[in-house]
């Protein structure tokens, strides 16, 4: 673990560019305008990772009938997509009687693009998968289809199987790398991860890669975890006081852009 001197003295030198390691919002406000506004930084956005579609010959391999599952489990806004894009791509109707159980609330909101949404029929947590144990228990008896991606998720998979769930993983997409080349000469005071995905991409494009004064900030221990491993030094992470990244970062940038000897 690094010092809590060394951070420090990290912290002394000045911010004047960060880059978020995700696509660029589509259009209107970002949470990242006050960091903008406030100290004048300029925040770029590059996505690390893209996602490639499974297509409908992909599932047959992994040999599992999709449509033959009362109830999916999602993690994530991307995997309600892929699973509503293969149903109609293989040519499965969706039972109005499938449960849905969702991460998260806004997961939850999603589906409403695909289906017409019954609150019984739809299950939510607020961020950990044990908030839904009641729901799980309620419904033991199903057969639970969990679309995921090629990295699986661990976390997930372990409580399922904790609780006896009958579960079926199936991949569904496959998160890889993006071609990050064009950003070998282009330098950030901060850059910004929220997958340890992301931090693979940066050394499988930049194997030689130094971070010098360069401060990582992270989202979540795992992706702590994948920069330490790599041998990077984490600046700034989100904590129980402080769980936004936009908060965090104004936060540094705060105490790094007023220091007197600030550089």
């Amino acid at each position: 673990m690094t010092p809590p001197s060394t951070i420090e003295a990290r912290q002394q030198k000045r911010v004047d560019s960060i880059l978020i390691s995700q696509p660029a919002p589509r259009e209107g406000k970002t949470a990242y305008d006050t960091i903008i506004n406030k100290f004048g930084i300029k925040v770029d956005y590059r996505a690390f990772t893209e996602v490639n579609e499974v297509d409908a010959r992909g599932i047959r391999k992994q040999k599992v009938a999709i449509n033959d599952y009362p109830a999916v489990i999602f993690t994530s806004i991307t995997s309600v997509a892929h699973y509503f894009r293969l149903m109609k791509e293989m040519g499965f109707k969706i039972s109005e009687d499938t449960r849905y159980f969702c991460l998260t609330e806004a997961i939850a909101n999603n589906l409403s693009k695909y289906i017409n949404v019954r609150r019984r029929r739809v299950f939510n947590g607020n961020r950990h998968i044990s908030e839904m144990k009641t729901a799980f228990t309620r419904y033991k008896a199903e057969k639970f289809l969990f679309p995921c991606s090629n990295l699986g998720a661990k976390e997930i998979i372990d409580y399922l199987a904790s609780i006896n769930v009958n579960f079926q993983e199936v991949m569904m997409f496959e998160t890889v790398s993006a071609d990050l080349k064009d950003l070998e000469d282009v330098f950030y005071d901060i850059l910004v991860f929220f997958t340890p995905q992301a931090i693979e991409s940066l050394f499988e494009n930049f194997p030689t890669f130094k971070q010098n004064a360069t401060r990582i900030a992270v989202a979540g221990n795992t992706t702590a975890q994948a920069a330490i491993d790599r041998g990077l030094i984490v600046d700034i992470q989100l904590t129980s006081a402080v769980t936004s990244m936009p908060q965090a970062l104004e936060q540094y940038v705060k105490i790094s852009n007023q220091l007197p000897n600030s550089l």
